[in-house]
């Protein structure tokens, strides 16, 4: 009786039904089409700082550059004097470590003992400066950086100026990145954000190899490809693989093994960085305040950190999507359920006769306020149904269009702490801007949240109606015919 009744009533309410439904839907589609496009916030946000930072790392350990020294400290390049009626092509290069400060090697065990931490690995920053022509009867002393002749490409650091004393010379300087890797853990640093498009990563055995894997933007700049060689101070290095950033720039021009990089920089047992992925996400605060507190002196930055000095258009869409966007939907909800109730309410008291006449042939208030409620749900459904449609197309167009969102890198939130990146080898201080496409993508929980508020729609509506209808009595009927 009860759904032969349901399904006649809804039949003869064809359009009264539809509008509540539709109330429904658009609350519901908004509701999808949020949720969805602030996920697909989320995954830019995330490609972003995985350019930056290394797939899989939660967390870098770092200690702050020293203040820069006079210029009577700045590295010096001699060269052998020549005569003056000759010149001779003379080369020098000068590693430097870059960005911060080194920490002792054994730091790297310190962090992995930590509580809370899965994993952890270090890494050294360099910047090798080179500088190539003919002198004359002179020394060449590097000076601040600026324009140089040369240079290195377009994302690396300004190569620096420089000047001969007591002699001539016409020269040449170049500038580019090298970073230096734990091969035993591929799983974490910074080349975890750049895929292999030709030849081969390192192996685990690869400690102390002559061997190096190449950014693939430097490669062309340098026309270098797999089975190539560089020359870096003299040590001659195989390129076995050439690597593709997955978004941004790469976070060096050259990756070499650790030990050959502190070996070039005359650094034994030293890194700039050390990678931590910890083994919760919920617990990356307290590993952080961990490390901090057990090993002083040390600069320990999150995700959350770097995702502070992100701006541009996607931190401002991020932004409206987490708090415009959120209570819009949940105004445009509410509203929907508050029409629905009062629609529904007011179909009942049109119905005061009908109602009045069952409970004069013998339907007890409760039977009437089930037959109500089972109405509003099965509405309630329907609009679910069709806001799923509607947020599920929004979505898609969002993902066709996939409009791009640019995100500005360093510059004045980032200061010396982000320099590099996060925590990486320091490419740059200044702004650096990337382009992201922005996707919506609809997850399972979003779908069975969708559901879970159609249902919460049609009870709401029907407990407006039951209250209503359970209030009819027989004679309002009665009242009704006169």
């Amino acid at each position: 009786m009860f759904f032969t009744y349901l399904r006649r009533e809804l039949r003869r309410r064809r359009k009264a039904a539809l509008v509540v439904a539709s109330g429904l839907a658009l609350g519901i589609a908004l509701v999808i089409v949020v949720t969805s496009v602030s996920a697909g916030m989320g995954r830019a946000q995330d490609k972003v700082l995985q350019s930056l930072y290394g797939l899989g790392t939660d967390m870098t350990v770092t200690k702050a550059a020293a203040p820069a020294g006079s210029s009577s400290e700045r590295p010096r390049f001699r060269f052998d004097a020549q005569d003056d009626d000759a010149g001779g092509e003379q080369s020098s290069d000068r590693v430097m470590v870059q960005g911060f400060e080194t920490l002792a090697g054994s730091t790297v065990g310190e962090v992995d003992a930590q509580s809370g931490v899965a994993d952890a690995v270090g890494g050294l920053s360099l910047q090798v400066v080179k500088v190539s022509g003919a002198f004359t009867r002179g020394r060449f002393e590097q000076g601040e950086s600026g324009g140089g002749q040369g240079g290195g490409r377009g994302g690396a650091q300004p190569s620096p100026q420089g000047r001969v004393e007591g002699g001539g010379a016409d020269f040449d300087v170049n500038s580019y990145s090298v970073y230096g890797i734990d091969v035993t853990e591929p799983a974490l640093g910074p080349l975890t954000s750049s895929k292999i498009t030709s030849g081969r990563a390192f192996t685990t055995g690869e400690t102390n190899a002559k061997v190096a894997v190449a950014d693939a933007a430097y490669a062309k700049e340098k026309k270098l490809k797999a089975g190539s060689t560089v020359t870096v101070k003299s040590t001659k290095f195989k390129v076995v693989g050439i690597a593709t950033a997955d978004s941004g720039d790469a976070a060096a021009d050259l990756y070499i093994p650790l030990k050959r990089a502190q070996t070039l920089a005359d650094v034994k047992d030293k890194v700039t960085t050390i990678y931590v992925k910890a083994t919760d996400s919920q617990r990356i605060d307290s590993v952080k305040s961990e490390i901090g507190e057990n090993i002083p002196g040390t600069t320990v930055t999150t995700s959350a950190d770097l995702a502070d000095t992100v701006s541009g258009s996607l931190s401002t869409a991020s932004s409206l999507a987490a708090r415009v966007g959120t209570w819009l939907s949940v105004v445009v909800l509410v509203a929907a359920f508050l029409v629905a109730g009062l629609l529904t309410s007011s179909a009942v008291s049109r119905r005061v006769r009908e109602f009045g006449t069952l409970k004069a042939l013998g339907w007890t208030s409760g039977r009437v306020t089930r037959q109500v409620v089972g109405e509003a749900v099965v509405n309630g459904l329907v609009g679910g149904a069709l806001g799923i449609a509607l947020g599920l197309a929004g979505a898609y167009a969002v993902t066709a269009v996939s409009p791009t969102l640019q995100a500005q890198l360093g510059g004045g939130g980032g200061g010396e702490g982000f320099r590099g990146g996060f925590g990486g080898p320091g490419r740059a201080a200044a702004t650096k801007t990337l382009d992201v496409a922005l996707t919506a993508p609809v997850a399972l929980t979003t779908i069975a949240l969708a559901v879970g508020l159609a249902v919460a729609g049609g009870l709401i509506a029907g407990a407006f109606g039951g209250w209503r209808a359970s209030r009819l009595r027989p004679a309002d009927a009665l009242r009704r015919v006169e």
